[in-house]
Parts: structure tokens; C-alpha cells; sequence
């Protein structure tokens, strides 16, 4: 299979590291004019030169600006006036049960995973719909199916995308756009590997060692028994981007490695 983006647009927000970089990254190697973005310009600079050099003539812009408030989604909208393809990637994540998360958090959880993604695809959905193609996709977390009790607006967040997902997946019905969400599970991104980087250390092992020891402790439904990588994540993102995922829509896709223990 030969999946071709030449002439379409791509925005992917948070791309800078992790699997945001990886999937900026596969869908430049596949011809897009990919927007490559993140809060600071630094940054920006720094992942558009990482893609250069695995992707030899990709076709790059990037934009510095927080997505997650209404004033960055604005920006990028005037910036970026179209686009085929929107990956809604941005996302924070951390500790917190329904006893020590506060209301400020429950909020941030809300505006940063939610609202951006809503946002962003209230922006550009018209115009697919209008020219008879597009792709949206959220990116989601098997968190969002196995509700971690002690990471709850995580989890809400996530479970949150994807009801948001089907929803609009009804509206585009017809119009050859297509809203999909994935959901990673463990995944060896950069904030996973900052995580646990420590413990790495203070035991002696590479982090692919702790990342194994973690899924086989805390996900023992993984039937790969390992963390993903983020190439392996971005591999079904830039399928479900592509011409040849067309009959592929509403659908919660797992790159989890088995973690969640259901054959729906």
C-alpha cells in the first residue's frame, strides 16, 4: 500500500516530540504540507529540523501558539486558513484520584484534551465538508476505556473524545469526511521516557527495560508485553489520514497492544 498526500494540508497539533512528532513526521513522508506545532518557537524550529532529516523533501510550516486557549485556536485559524487533515494531538496527562484533583484541574484536563480538539475541528470541518473530503482525527488512550482510578480526568478526557468523535462523525455523514480517534496505550513517547527516566537509572536498566517492567506491573492485558513506539502509533494515524481509509469513520481504534481485554 502506497499512501499518497501530495496537494493536501495537514495540521497536527502538539508535534514537536513524542507522538505528535512522529505523526507530523510519517504524514510529511507521505506528501502533505504538514503545520508542525507547539508552544514555542524553539521547539517548532527543533522538530521541523528532526523531520528534515528522516523526510529528504517534506513540505513543512510551523506554527508557535497554545491551542488549548481560544486566542492560539484563532491564530492558527487565520494562519492556516484550510486544511484536509487535522490530527487533534494535543494533551496533558498526570497523577490525580477524585480526592486530589481540584477543580482547576478537572478544568485544565477539559480545556487542554477537550476544547482543543473542539475548537480546532469547529474551524476546518465546514470547509472538508464543503469540498467533499477530510479527515479529522483525535488522538485518544486506551485510558479512555480502562478508566484509571488514580489518572480520573485523564480518563475522563479521553472518553470525552471520543463521544465527541461519533457525534461529529453523524454531522459529516456523507461528505466524504471522515473523524476517527485513536487510542495509544503504552507508548515509549518522550514524556513517558522523562517519567521514568530515574528509575532507569537508579536500577541500572535502558528505559525499553523499565517500560517492559512497567506494562507486564500495571497493563498485564498487553498481549505484546511492551510499550509501543511512537513510529507504531503514527503508523494507523497516517493510514486513517489517508484516500485509502475512506470506509473507516466513527470508529475508537486501538494501537494498545491488547491492553483492553474485549474482542469489540
Amino acid at each position: 500500500m502506497i499512501i499518497d498526500l501530495s496537494g493536501k494540508t495537514a495540521i497536527v497539533s502538539a508535534s514537536t516530540a513524542g507522538i505528535g512528532l512522529a505523526i507530523a513526521t510519517g504524514i510529511a513522508a507521505a506528501g502533505a504540507n504538514t503545520i508542525v506545532n507547539g508552544r514555542k518557537q524553539e521547539a517548532v524550529d527543533r522538530a521541523i529540523d528532526t523531520i528534515l532529516k528522516t523526510v529528504p523533501t517534506p513540505k513543512l510550516r510551523g506554527f508557535a501558539g497554545d491551542l488549548s486557549t481560544p486566542e492560539g485556536c484563532d491564530a492558527l485559524s487565520k494562519a492556516v486558513p484550510q486544511a484536509d487533515i487535522l490530527v487533534n494531538n494535543l494533551g496533558v496527562y498526570g497523577p490525580g484520584d477524585i480526592f486530589t484533583t481540584t477543580d482547576d484541574d478537572w478544568a485544565r484536563y477539559f480545556q487542554v484534551n477537550v476544547m482543543s480538539g473542539v475548537r480546532l475541528t469547529r474551524g476546518y470541518l465546514k470547509g472538508m465538508m464543503e469540498r467533499k473530503w477530510g479527515r479529522v482525527v483525535f488522538i485518544s488512550s486506551e485510558s479512555a476505556l480502562n478508566i484509571p482510578p488514580d489518572m480520573l480526568a485523564y480518563g475522563f478526557s479521553k472518553t470525552a473524545q471520543l463521544s465527541i468523535a461519533r457525534g461529529i462523525t453523524k454531522q459529516a455523514a456523507g461528505t466524504g469526511v471522515t473523524v476517527n480517534a485513536v487510542l495509544p496505550g503504552p507508548t515509549l513517547s518522550d514524556g513517558f521516557r522523562a517519567m521514568v527516566e530515574e528509575t532507569a537509572k537508579a536500577q541500572g536498566k535502558t528505559i525499553e527495560q523499565v517500560g517492559i517492567d512497567f506494562v507486564r506491573s500495571h497493563r498485564r492485558s498487553s498481549i505484546i508485553q511492551r510499550p509501543a513506539t511512537t513510529e507504531e502509533t503514527a503508523n494507523m494515524v497516517v493510514y486513517v489520514c489517508s484516500p485509502q481509509a475512506s470506509a473507516t469513520t466513527g470508529a475508537a481504534l486501538r494501537v494498545d497492544g491488547g491492553v483492553v481485554d474485549t474482542i469489540a
